[in-house]
């Protein structure tokens, strides 16, 4: 089973100064900076997917600059992601069009044709059809019962682009492998949509409209799908969320995914920020230490402006939550000393609407006793990746896209060995 990484460009700046908190002034974002393959040293994933929607066009605002899109056609996706070295001429490439991106339009804005070109001259190895994604879902759905008018009709335009993107795939004898995207409101309609694309000729089929199912309705889902197509038939699937839950999925034949996950809850979730291995074959997760840039955060300059905090003394209390944790990890700061400058700066800002207002001891226990594991375990110690080896305890400190990014890279790592223990015992097994 194949972990792809789904970037966005997703880079960070090596030269970081954590202490000054900055980046040299002649950096260059993307040129200067390194992608997690290059500050890691190795790959932590198998394959790399790109979205059309990311790159972006005058269709469709994506994520890369005008002039990142201009290269990115210039020089091909391998290039342009710096895995063009020989080390990562192994790992896979997958496009897909960004459904998301255009979920509002009666129509997908690329065409089939356009998608093969796009995918074929920008050197994709694996590249997805053009679907319309569908949000409806009803778990006991049987064949075609049910379904909106417009799930429906997203559901005809997606199996219409499927046959002709693979007809225009062979007609230019692309260099990509395609993948047939399923779409459908319910367990039974994906699998009649993967009967079909099987039936076009497809050997490689693509899960769409996933993110916002649970695990028990995405397994619903595959179990139809399996019982539709023939065993050898390959199955990915699309932005799978539930990425923590992948081992309760043996058993459904997976080839491949795709997700953000490890990295996206370095600095998304309340709770688990930083992944560590756990007991047997689980995850362990930490709670990341907030301490927020007093002059650039928009709430705290909000509360200046409003009179309740003054300028001046939010950032003496900064520097010392920022102090008191870097003396904590030389071993030279007691840990309630530490939690508690942490928690008098920190707890006005944390995620927790009950934080809001600092009043609710019963949240801020909570918050202190995550946080007071954390320390007390000091997980970043017990890592030998070069994230942590070079970051030391910045990397659990929740602050700026640089040491935010830093500590997704750092999941990504982990995530990966974590795939690789679970094939390994599905191996053995």
């Amino acid at each position: 089973m194949k972990f792809i990484f789904a970037d966005s460009l997703d880079y960070v700046d090596p030269a970081f100064d954590f202490i000054a908190d900055r980046s040299p002034a002649e950096r260059q974002p993307y040129w200067d900076d390194a992608y997690p393959h290059e500050i890691l040293g190795y790959a932590p994933y198998d394959g790399v997917l790109v979205s059309r929607g990311i790159v972006g066009d005058h269709r469709v605002k994506g994520k890369y600059t005008a002039s990142q899109a201009r290269r990115f056609h210039l020089v091909g996706v391998r290039k342009f992601l710096r895995l063009d070295k020989p080390e990562f001429a192994h790992l896979d490439i997958f496009g897909d069009c960004g459904a998301f991106t255009y979920v509002q339009e009666d129509r997908p804005p690329y065409s089939p044709a356009e998608m093969v070109e796009f995918y074929d001259e920008c050197g994709f190895t694996h590249g997805c059809s053009v679907d319309h994604i569908i949000f409806d879902f009803d778990p006991a759905g049987k064949a075609l019962e049910g379904g909106s008018d417009s799930a429906k009709t997203r559901f005809d335009i997606t199996l219409e682009n499927a046959d002709a993107f693979l007809r225009e795939a062979r007609a230019i004898d692309a260099r990509f492998t395609p993948l047939g995207v399923v779409q459908g409101w319910s367990p039974g309609s994906m699998a009649e949509a993967a009967r079909r694309l099987v039936a076009m000729g497809y050997g490689y089929l693509a899960l769409g409209g996933m993110v916002p199912l649970k695990s028990p309705e995405i397994k619903l889902c595959l179990e139809a799908i399996r019982a539709a197509v023939p065993a050898s038939t390959r199955l990915h699937i699309l932005g799978f969320a539930k990425a923590d839950d992948i081992d309760s999925f043996h058993g459904y034949d997976i080839a491949s995914f795709d997700t953000t996950s490890p990295l996206i809850r370095a600095f998304k979730d309340a709770k688990q920020n930083y992944y560590l291995p756990g007991e047997g074959l689980g995850l362990r997760y930490y709670t990341s230490i907030r301490v927020p840039q007093a002059i650039e955060n928009p709430k705290l300059q909000r509360g200046v402006k409003k009179g309740m905090f003054r300028a001046e003394e939010l950032i003496r209390l900064e520097a010392l939550a920022l102090d008191s944790l870097r003396a904590f990890d030389r071993g030279e700061a007691d840990l309630e000393d530490t939690l508690h400058n942490v928690l008098v700066y920190s707890a006005p800002l944390v995620e927790e609407k009950a934080y809001e207002d600092c009043q609710d001891s019963v949240s801020l226990t909570r918050l202190a006793q995550r946080y007071r594991t954390t320390l007390t375990d000091q997980p970043w110690k017990q890592c030998s990746c070069k994230i942590c080896r070079d970051a030391a305890i910045d990397v659990i400190i929740f602050r700026g896209s640089n040491r935010n990014k830093r500590r997704g890279i750092h999941n990504l790592a982990v995530y990966q060995d974590h795939i690789e223990r679970l094939d390994l015992k599905r191996a053995v097994d």
